[in-house]
């Protein structure tokens, strides 16, 4: 049986007091749901009020209930998720740009093979064009043909006009 939470009409009012102070909008959010159902309010209409749903506004509840005013405040998004190094990221590209520097054709699935051994775990495609991103790799492919190029035809007709 699920537990169900009441939220006291002081701790509405402590809350609304918080939310003068509180510059997130998803944070603000959160705790007017907590607000709300302090002043009586059903969890279905403060979802209709907010734009959400009841079983969101009920966890709100339940976070506020068992964690306190903490819980609901702006939680950090992003951040640095390299799994190595800018240096060690660099040393493994150096390789490969000796190669490029060459004319080889460096794949970015050999790329990938050497910072998975790197890492020691499989990593996702996009973690590699990140990395690349972030050393200023671009993506360089030679063309089969030029696109503009004759047909074999006419490069043979322009073969007969010319003089020997």
């Amino acid at each position: 049986m699920r537990k169900i939470y009441t939220v006291s009409i002081e701790e509405a009012n402590e809350i609304a007091k918080i939310r003068k102070t509180v510059k997130e909008k998803n944070t603000d959010k959160r705790l007017y749901a907590v607000e709300l159902r302090g002043r009586g309010k059903k969890n279905q209409e403060i979802a209709e009020k907010l734009d959400t749903s009841a079983k969101v506004v009920s966890h709100w509840v339940s976070v506020f209930k068992n964690q306190g005013i903490g819980g609901l405040l702006g939680k950090k998004k992003g951040g640095h998720h390299w799994n190595i190094s800018y240096e060690e990221e660099e040393k493994i590209l150096e390789k490969f740009e000796e190669k490029a520097k060459k004319g080889h054709i460096v794949e970015i699935s050999e790329i990938r093979k050497a910072y998975e051994e790197k890492v020691g775990r499989k990593t996702a495609p996009t973690q590699i064009y990140a990395v690349l991103h972030r050393h200023n790799w671009t993506k360089k492919m030679p063309r089969s043909k030029h696109p503009k190029k004759a047909s074999e035809e006419a490069i043979e007709a322009s073969k007969k006009l010319t003089l020997p």
